[in-house]
C-alpha cells in the first residue's frame, strides 16, 4: 500500500508541474541509482528475484543495467501497440487528497505495469515466508501421523553444518534431506530446489507434471499435498527409506487437531 501511495504522489507531482510522463522523466523518478536495488528492479517491470536468475547475480550494478534494459523494451513495446491499435485509448484518472491527474495511454500502461510487477513480488514473498514458517511442523505433522519415532525426525541431532535444509529423516547415520514448498499455482520455479540442493525427498501442496516427471528421473522421493490422498506417499517413502512407521488408517482430520495441539504446545 505504502509503495502505491509513494508511487501516485510522484506522478501527481510530475503532471501539476505539467510534466508528462516520458521515458526521461520516469527513468530519472524511477531507476534513480539512489534507489534501492529492489525498487530500480519492480519500477522497470521486472523483480530482483528474476534478474538473480537471468545474471546469476544481483548487485546494484548489473540490476541497474537490467532494469534500464529492460524498461526501454517495455516502453517500446507499449508504443508499438499504441501505434498499431489506434483505436485503443485508456485514460487513469488518480485521485489523491483532493488533488486529481488524468494520464493518457501511454503513462496509464507504464503505471498499471509497474503496480501490477511490484503486487506480484509482494505476493510472491509472503507466500516464501509463510511457507518457511510451517515446514518443520508440515513434516513433523506427517511423521506424527504415520507415528514416527522421535529419534527418526528429532531435528536437534542434525549436525550445525547441515541444517540449512528445511528438515531431515534419521535411520542411524543416514540423513535424508526434505525439502518443502509452498509452491501455490503456476510456481515451477521453486521445483529448480529439488535439483539445485539434491534433495532426497520433496514434499508440496503443489507439482506439475513435469515436476514428477524430473523428481523421478533424479530418484527424488515426492509429495504433493493437494491431492486429496497425496500425504499417504509419505508412507511410502518411510518405507523405502527403512525408517519405523504405522500405517494410518483413522480419521486425519480429527487426528490432525491433535498432532497440532501436542506441536503448538511444545
Amino acid at each position: 500500500m505504502q509503495f502505491a501511495i509513494d508511487f501516485f504522489k510522484k506522478v501527481i507531482e510530475a503532471k501539476l508541474a505539467n510534466k508528462d510522463v516520458t521515458i526521461d522523466w520516469y527513468k530519472a523518478a524511477f531507476l534513480s541509482s539512489k534507489l534501492s536495488s529492489e525498487d530500480i528492479a519492480i519500477n522497470s517491470g521486472l523483480n530482483k528475484k528474476t534478474i538473480t536468475n537471468m545474471y546469476n547475480s544481483a548487485t546494484k550494478e548489473i540490476v541497474i543495467d537490467a532494469s534500464n534494459e529492460h524498461y526501454d523494451v517495455l516502453y517500446q513495446s507499449i508504443s508499438n501497440l499504441i501505434e498499431s491499435q489506434p483505436d485503443i485509448d485508456l485514460t487513469l484518472t488518480i485521485k489523491f487528497r483532493g488533488v486529481s491527474v488524468e494520464l493518457n495511454i501511454n503513462e496509464s500502461l507504464i503505471v498499471i505495469n509497474t503496480l501490477a510487477v511490484k503486487r506480484s513480488a509482494l505476493r510472491g514473498g509472503l507466500w516464501s515466508t509463510a511457507g518457511k514458517r510451517v515446514e518443520k511442523y508440515l513434516m513433523a505433522t506427517l511423521c506424527k501421523v504415520y507415528s514416527v519415532p522421535f529419534e527418526h525426525f528429532d531435528q536437534s541431532k542434525i549436525p550445525s553444518s547441515m541444517r540449512e535444509v528445511d528438515f531431515y529423516l534419521i535411520n542411524g547415520k543416514t540423513y535424508s534431506r526434505c525439502e518443502v514448498k509452498m509452491m501455490g499455482r503456476g510456481n515451477p520455479e521453486s521445483a529448480d530446489a529439488i535439483f539445485a540442493r539434491e534433495s532426497d525427498v520433496f514434499v508440496a501442496d503443489k507439482l506439475s507434471d513435469l515436476n514428477k516427471q524430473q523428481a523421478d528421473k533424479l530418484n527424488v522421493k515426492w509429495v504433493e499435498l493437494r491431492d486429496e490422498s497425496g500425504y499417504k506417499r509419505f508412507a511410502k517413502i518411510l518405507q523405502e527409506l527403512e525408517i519405523p512407521f504405522t500405517d494410518f488408517k483413522g480419521n486425519l482430520d480429527a487426528h490432525l487437531d491433535t498432532i497440532l495441539s501436542e506441536l503448538l504446545d511444545k
